[in-house]
């Protein structure tokens, strides 16, 4: 599906799945290198920029969330800048891209505002919105943190071992995204080029500062979950050794009155087992002999 916003200094032209009709449409309406349009059909894994006679290819992946799986994905955003258009591509929904051709396509205001200059400047805006978009999205993993911080210290250590787990995979997966980006940014800030004039060059070293932020803010995110994962497993293996020791005191203790009872078992005659009373009183000398284990035990201060 193609959608156009036109203005007398910029069009912007996206394409959501494009396919067969939309890359005609592409060599047809647009003078763009061969190789350009088969890269922005073309999946790429990691983010890239390409100078080309007529254009520049920008490939980049935005940090996405999937709320089943709970873990961020790359959503990959294909750009040709030319001198007079920004034509974007994507396959999965990128809602901050969408959202912004939706407030720029309904509001005039905003359109002199981001498309009354150059294509480039246009471009700037864009990748500007897609990068401050990760940083609501670093808060809710950072108050996850502290959900997590709270519950592990409120004695819910299981509990938290699979929510430290999909917080971690979540950073990591950010941080697969986010890094590669920097290249992108830092070459189009540093390169010279007809496609982006020189005024704008602050701004994009700007960008790079914003790819910065975000990386810093995600390996305190790193540090911290890896932390509170090394403090819960610290507490629940307190814990796992209190319930060992427990059971080992008391097994200790029933010990002399195991061993006492299989020496009453032995088919040989035994003191007082012609008395009335036999059983009780053997019962004491066993639970008096446990006893004094115990004593034993509370002032070698073992227990």
């Amino acid at each position: 599906m193609m959608r156009e916003i036109q203005t007398p200094s910029v069009t912007w032209v996206n394409f959501t799945s494009p396919d067969e009709e939309d890359i005609l449409y592409l060599q047809e309406k647009f003078d763009i290198h061969p190789l350009a349009i088969e890269e922005f059909v073309t999946p790429t894994f990691r983010p890239k920029t390409t100078l080309y006679e007529n254009c520049i290819f920008l490939t980049l992946h935005i940090p996405l969330y999937d709320n089943e799986a709970r873990t961020t994905y790359p959503g990959e955003v294909d750009i040709v800048l030319t001198k007079t258009h920004v034509i974007t591509g994507h396959n999965t929904s990128i809602y901050q891209l969408e959202k912004l051709f939706d407030t720029l396509e309904k509001n005039i205001g905003k359109r002199r505002l981001y498309m009354s200059e150059t294509p480039a400047h246009l471009l700037y805006t864009l990748m500007e919105e897609l990068l401050e978009s990760c940083f609501p999205r670093l808060d809710n993993i950072t108050k996850k943190i502290d959900s997590i911080e709270d519950h592990v210290f409120r004695g819910n250590e299981k509990a938290m071992v699979k929510e430290i787990s999909f917080v971690k995979r979540d950073i990591l997966n950010f941080r697969r995204t986010l890094m590669p980006q920097r290249s992108v940014l830092e070459s189009l800030a540093t390169n010279k080029n007809s496609f982006i004039p020189a005024s704008l060059t602050p701004y994009l070293h700007d960008l790079v500062s914003t790819n910065i932020r975000l990386w810093n803010t995600l390996e305190n995110n790193k540090e911290t979950i890896e932390s509170l994962e090394d403090t819960n497993e610290s507490l629940l293996s307190f814990k796992i050794n209190e319930k060992m020791r427990i059971i080992t005191i008391f097994s200790a203790i029933l010990l002399p009155m195991t061993l006492y009872a299989n020496v009453l078992g032995i088919n040989v005659t035994i003191p007082f087992q012609n008395t009335d009373n036999a059983f009780w009183l053997h019962l004491s000398t066993m639970f008096t002999i446990s006893f004094f284990t115990y004593l034993l035990f509370k002032w070698k201060k073992w227990i």
